[in-house]
């Protein structure tokens, strides 16, 4: 159930319409990164883990409704960023300039609808589900994979791309109240970005995401596949972040192809890891993943709110890391 209620989460406001940078906006009411993508992409991941993962569940639909709401904040500045343009557009027999102040409409029609057209041309002054450069709403733009170690990391990375285009937004205007509200929105796509990581440390292991625990045979090989100077640095020498294997530098993967015919016989190296534990390792992970899903779904007499649903944290069992 939603409840829409008309005052917005944070009390947006600009102190004069900005034709141009309504445009900018777009970006973050249709695009790709923007509010309606998070919103659509947390709600569809939560029903995956309704079951298996309720206290998750809780989390992606209460972020998801959040991200609603910054959609309709955004849409509000936008509108507020036009005012004035959808009357001036509709009253076609006077053909009035649509600001009193001179800027006319040939000015707004040159420097605005060009880029996108449809920004004017289709919507006569109100926000449309496109980015700024016009280009539709698309699915696509939606990451959910079922497995929430993945989905987490495809979250935070969301979270993430979201900031940076808030930040480059707040270069491109210098009202004080749509900076407010950019700074505003900004800091929430911080805060969902800490919360995505907290609730990926609490599943147990979450690495590598998914179930299968990789080839020990190239899990810790470094490709130097550029020539000149080596560059030696923590991502090809030293311990890996995860399994804390010995990092292999292959300064020339072409001969180490030859060598070991297409890497089929590739010697273990810098790694506790064997074709043996992995293999354990696996089925011990797969046996408690898909328990966690069966045991959590029931498969008669199906209710989506029937009953008090258990936490995630009573159900799941801890299972070591090979």
């Amino acid at each position: 159930m939603f409840y829409h209620s008309k005052e917005l989460h944070f009390k947006a406001r600009v102190s004069k319409p900005d034709p141009r940078f309504a445009c900018l906006l777009l970006e973050q009411f249709g695009g790709g990164n923007g509010e309606l993508s998070a919103c659509m992409q947390y709600f569809v991941q939560a029903f995956a883990c309704r079951s298996p993962y309720p206290d998750k569940y809780d989390l992606l639909m209460d972020i998801a409704t959040e991200e609603l709401g910054h959609l309709e904040i955004v849409g509000a500045t936008i509108q507020m960023l036009l005012a004035g343009v959808n009357g001036n557009l509709k009253d076609a027999a006077e053909r009035n300039d649509i600001f009193a102040d001179g800027f006319s409409k040939d000015d707004f029609i040159h420097s605005v609808f060009a880029v996108p057209p449809q920004f004017g041309v289709v919507t006569g002054g109100g926000p449309r589900l496109t980015d700024s450069s016009g280009v539709p709403w698309q699915s696509t733009y939606i990451n959910a994979n079922g497995d929430l170690t993945v989905d987490l990391r495809s979250n935070i990375a969301s979270e993430s791309r979201a900031k940076i285009a808030y930040e480059y937004l707040m270069q491109f205007t210098d009202d004080k109240d749509v900076l407010a509200t950019l700074n505003y929105l900004m800091t929430r796509e911080v805060a969902h970005f800490q919360q995505f990581e907290a609730a990926l440390e609490t599943i147990k292991p979450n690495f590598p995401p998914g179930v299968l625990q990789t080839d020990p045979r190239y899990s810790n090989l470094y490709s130097n596949h550029s020539q000149g100077e080596d560059v030696r640095a923590p991502w090809n020498e030293g311990r890996s972040t995860g399994f804390g294997e010995e990092w292999q530098y292959v300064a020339d993967p072409l001969a180490q192809v030859r060598e070991t015919d297409g890497l089929t016989e590739v010697e273990l190296c810098g790694t506790d890891r064997t074709p043996e534990s992995v293999r354990q390792a696996d089925r011990r992970l797969s046996k408690v993943r898909s328990e966690e899903v069966r045991c959590a779904t029931p498969t008669r007499k199906i209710g989506w709110c029937a009953g008090k649903a258990k936490t995630g944290s009573e159900k799941r069992v801890p299972v070591e890391q090979e």
